[in-house]
């Protein structure tokens, strides 16, 4: 059988270390991209991808969203994850009318997607085009 270490895998007591940045992915509240689960990953993504879009990002978006890829998502387990993801300054909750909420992603949440889109592309031995223009840093 095999060990994390055996696989490279990387636990939250081992925080992700980009090799481009050499920078730990981890949100200003202190929580690691190894931390979340795999459906509060999905959360993130589907918001990203909702802003990209320039969609309303009210939990009801981001349950059509999620459901485009995932099947049903069950109300509790939404709302539930989503202000997990608040609290670790993820995401950013703000009043879109008197019973719906909006959410954004705060910057390092969005750094942290684009930091996973890397190491994923890296790992599959593609590239990430340029999301700056085309300007060099």
């Amino acid at each position: 059988m095999y060990d994390d270490n055996s696989r490279g895998l990387e636990g939250p007591e081992r925080p992700v270390v980009s090799p481009e940045t050499d920078q730990r992915i981890i949100a200003d509240g202190g929580t690691s991209w190894a931390d979340l689960t795999g459906f509060q990953r999905d959360v993130l993504t589907a918001i990203r991808q909702l802003e990209r879009t320039d969609e309303t990002r009210s939990g009801q978006a981001i349950k059509y969203e999620l459901e485009d890829q995932q099947g049903e998502v069950l109300h509790g387990r939404l709302y539930s994850n989503l202000d997990e993801l608040v609290d670790a300054e993820f995401v950013v909750k703000s009043e879109i009318d008197g019973r719906t909420n909006g959410y954004t992603l705060t910057e390092s949440a969005r750094a942290m997607l684009e930091e996973s889109a890397k190491r994923l592309a890296n790992a599959c031995g593609m590239q990430v085009a340029a999301t700056d223009g085309g300007r060099s840093e």
